[in-house]
């Protein structure tokens, strides 16, 4: 008998321990009675937990008979857009949790619904239909990067229920997730400095809780290749008031994927406990992610510079690292709470622990030196690596009224300690081909890894959000004071090599009226975003040594919301100025004085155009341009991986004669971009289409849901975007998506 590996053994328990949840007392507790509970009566800042009737199923399953209610399959459609898909609310950092028309930042809210009618393996796949994001790093390789509105989001810099540093390095488990809050622009007095410096927006993963209605919920489903999902997501509340809430989700896949040759595993786990109390409510969270990759991986291709004309993109399944195996987890926890000290008063706090070990062939999957026939000389890299984080916040929310003016105001406190190091090895050179690749030179394994880094991010931040006229006016004002230290140490020797420890003050300002009483709202903002200054390294300058404050990217943006019945749309006008390192010739010396200044307008739609129709999506116009280079050179030249046109456009259709049937179909489109500063290469244009479709039925009274996608319907091949100046990256092929959900 073949032993189950550790990763499938992991899903087992998980699934089994989840049944087993399903016996206990406090769950038979849910089972249909004829008299409800009261309610929990809450403070303002929570809805009362409502008690409403569902039918009772019943199953066995060899010896286990389980008790289940009905998930409720429709939203409020006050709440969401696009049945279901968009919601109407938002975190907004330490603002806390508002309606979108009384935020004034550009915001999209994707739900748990959106990643289930997507089939998204990813988090870039549900990023898919908004055009202000695009994908930096080529699909099957083990992690994913972005950029927002042309600057870089890092996977390191993604938050988890607002909290930076705690979310799942990799690929982040999207069966956890409940929404996808995507904050346009740099966000420093709202979510403080994120570990890596991101300044293009923020992404925000809220995870799953349980719900008002039980949900037990099962999900096979298969992709290109020959990859096979099992997903087991279940959810209760219980106590006399149901007041306790626990939400389990386990999640197993295996397979060939569309990587010629590579295999890819996975197993997650995770729980969400909360307790929704008369005076405080509270939020626990913990998961377990393992991802290991086989027989190669997806690569980036850097020309040289003398290829000044980028020849075609080679097929969006060639694998150029055969034999080369990775692994990646991830354990991590979070408890979140906030306690009403009175009425207009209310404490929280949260803190979290991240844990991520890595090994194998994952980082400098490049194909470097690349020549016009796709020649190049290549290496292999094999790294061991880890880091471990420990994010935590505390504040205060008040709210109060001075004469005509109502105020909420917020007091806030983070810190992020982060501890990392890696050990690596490289292969010898061999000759090989982007199109043609060989079997690469793989290098032994790495040792154990040291600390080779350690870094700190504390901030304190105030924020008052003042509203007059009858909530037609809301003026925003806030200030964070944010210090950044870090220590890096010598692979070898432990010594340390460099050190930093500067602070900044952030403020910002923004503006919200509402003019009439249909939902209308203008907006104005003026925010910042931080990351690390830089250290003068060059021995011949005169400032050789000079460690900088940390740079301030500066955003301004007006834009306005507007509702109609229920479609809505989002039209932004931004420009954001970003600082970084140049030399002064005539003085020798190293300052602050580069910039790039990105220019654009976002146009974003969501919601049903009638009865049959509904359209999610977008449109982006972008300029990004150097503004101040080293000696003027590069002034006015376009900044490289910043498209002028991008779109993103999602039609469905419900069949009306067909009740539970509808057809979707995606459009991608992502204008040339320069692949340097120095305007010497550029990458064509490409456009890709999606389709699929979604049925709605019922299998033996249990309600199921069967959805088949293709995406990049023509199977194009086609340089998707920058990794990094001159790294460019490949499109997926033509991928096939099949899945089935079942309530039970």
């Amino acid at each position: 008998m073949n032993r189950l590996s550790k990763h499938k053994k992991k899903v087992l328990y998980a699934l089994v321990g989840s049944s087993l949840v399903l016996q206990t007392p406090a769950v038979v507790y849910a089972d249909e009675t004829e008299t409800a509970a009261e309610p929990v009566q809450q403070s303002n800042a929570s809805k009362e937990i409502r008690q409403e009737k569902a039918a009772g199923n019943e199953f066995s399953f060899e010896g286990i008979t389980v008790f289940a209610k009905r998930e409720e399959k429709k939203k409020d459609a006050e709440d969401t857009y696009v049945g279901g898909k968009l919601s109407k609310k938002a975190n907004v950092g330490i603002l806390g949790s508002a309606d979108i028309f009384s935020i004034p930042f550009n915001i999209t809210s994707y739900t748990a619904q959106e990643i289930e009618s997507k089939q998204a393996r990813t988090l870039s796949d549900i990023l898919l239909d908004d055009s202000s994001v695009r994908f930096t790093t080529s699909s099957g390789h083990m992690n994913e990067n972005y950029t927002i509105r042309g600057f870089d989001v890092t996977a390191d810099d993604l938050s988890l229920n607002g909290l930076y540093g705690l979310a799942p390095s990799g690929h982040v488990p999207t069966e956890f997730i409940d929404r996808v809050e995507v904050l346009k622009g740099p966000s420093a007095l709202l979510n403080g400095t994120p570990p890596g410096g991101s300044v293009g927006g923020t992404v925000n993963i809220v995870t799953k809780k349980a719900g008002s209605e039980s949900v037990t919920r099962l999900t096979t489903d298969y992709a290109s290749g020959s990859q096979m999902g099992l997903h087991l997501d279940l959810g209760r509340r219980f106590g006399e008031a149901k007041e306790w809430g626990i939400r389990l989700n386990a999640a197993t896949r295996d397979g060939q994927t569309g990587v010629d040759g590579q295999k890819k595993e996975r197993a997650f786990g995770s729980i969400n406990v909360d307790y929704q109390g008369q005076n405080w409510r509270m939020y626990l969270d913990a998961f377990d992610n393992e991802e290991k990759f086989k027989n190669g991986s997806s690569m980036m291709v850097n020309f040289k510079n003398s290829v000044t004309a980028i020849p075609d993109a080679p097929e969006g399944d060639v694998n150029a690292f055969k034999g080369a195996n990775a692994s990646l987890e991830n354990k991590g926890a979070m408890l979140r709470g906030e306690y009403d000290l009175s009425k207009n008063l209310t404490a929280y706090a949260g803190i979290g622990y991240l844990e991520n070990t890595y090994e194998g062939f994952i980082n400098s999957t490049h194909a470097r030196g690349v020549d016009s026939e796709g020649n190049y000389t290549g290496y292999t890299t094999y790294i061991n690596g880890y880091s471990n984080n420990v994010s935590a916040e505390a504040g205060l929310r008040q709210s109060f009224k001075t004469g005509m003016v109502n105020h909420k105001m917020v007091m806030s406190a983070t810190r992020l300690e982060t501890e990392s190091g890696s050990a690596y090895t490289e292969s010898a050179r061999y000759a090989s081909n982007i199109y043609h690749p060989v079997i690469p030179l793989l290098v032994a394994v790495a040792s154990d890894a040291p600390k080779t880094a350690e870094s700190t991010l504390n901030s304190i931040a105030f924020a008052d959000t003042l509203s007059f006229g009858g909530d037609k006016y809301n003026l925003t004002l806030g200030v964070r004071n944010q210090t950044i230290e870090s220590k890096n140490y010598n692979r070898s020797t432990g010594a340390r090599t460099a050190s930093y420890n500067k602070n900044a003050v952030t403020p910002a300002i923004a503006f919200v009226f509402k003019p009439w009483d249909k939902p209308v709202s203008f907006y104005a903002n003026y925010i910042e975003g931080l990351s690390k200054g830089s250290t003068v390294t060059d021995t011949a300058a005169a400032n050789y040594g000079e460690v900088f404050a940390p740079f301030k990217t500066k955003q301004a943006e007006v834009g306005v919301k507007w509702e109609n019945g229920t479609f809505a749309n989002t039209l932004s006008f931004f420009q954001i100025k970003k600082p970084s390192l140049l030399k002064d010739s005539l003085s020798n010396t190293y300052n602050e004085s580069g910039k790039q200044r990105n220019r654009g307008i976002e146009w974003s739609a969501f919601g049903n155009l009638n009865n049959e129709v509904s359209i999610l999506g977008g449109i982006t116009y972008m300029r990004g341009v150097q503004t101040h280079t080293q000696s003027g050179t590069n002034d006015g030249k376009t900044a490289y991986g910043v498209p002028v046109w991008q779109a993103n456009v999602s039609f469905e259709y419900a069949v009306p004669h067909v009740q539970g049937l509808s057809f979707d179909t995606r459009l991608v489109y992502t204008g040339s971009q320069y692949t340097n500063n120095n305007n010497t290469a550029k990458i064509p244009s490409w456009m890709r289409f999606d389709a699929g479709l979604q049925y709605k039925t019922s299998l033996q009274g249990n309600p199921t849901t069967l959805r088949f996608s293709v995406e990049n319907l023509t199977n194009k091949n086609y340089w998707s975007g920058l990794f990094r100046e001159d790294y460019l990256t490949i499109g997926n092929g033509r991928t096939y998506k099949l899945s089935m959900s079942i309530d039970l």
